[in-house]
């Protein structure tokens, strides 16, 4: 293992660790390879708004999470990302079942990216597509 199979473990694990997605907010990460991510949620009452769909931060939460670990996947060695935009258009409500946000990697810098998700329900109906952009910092001593 080396390199890019590194990164793609670093994400896994990242993920498995973060308490965040995993506990609070019930999210699952189904797949990673190198620029791209899946993200899933199985809803629950929890997860939806007034209205009784899904609230529309957590759509933006499934987009700014499969993005982001889109991204890291193919960072270079010592560095790391902040988003620096999110932007999500809404398309569609979610109201039952599972709901994935497909994030992929669209333009990879040195110090700038470019990535976007399709947040769709178990049937593959497009709830929402976000776009979003990367800030490429070194890496920080934690």
């Amino acid at each position: 293992m080396g390199g890019r199979d590194d990164r793609l473990e670093e994400v896994r694990e990242r993920f498995a660790r973060s308490e965040f997605h995993t506990a609070f907010l019930g999210l699952r990460l189904d797949r990673v390879a190198a620029g791209e991510v899946d993200v899933s949620l199985s809803l629950e009452p929890r997860h939806l708004n007034l209205g009784g769909t899904l609230h529309g931060g957590m759509i933006a939460t499934l987009a700014d999470t499969a993005t982001g670990l889109a991204y890291r996947t193919v960072l270079e060695p010592a560095t790391s990302h902040v988003t620096s935009s999110l932007t999500v258009t809404f398309l569609g409500p979610g109201r039952t079942g599972t709901v994935i946000a497909r994030g992929r990697v669209i333009k990879r810098g040195r110090r700038f990216g470019y990535a976007e998700a399709d947040v769709v329900d178990a049937d593959g109906t497009l709830l929402a597509r976000a776009t979003a952009t990367f800030t490429v910092l070194p890496e920080r001593a934690q």
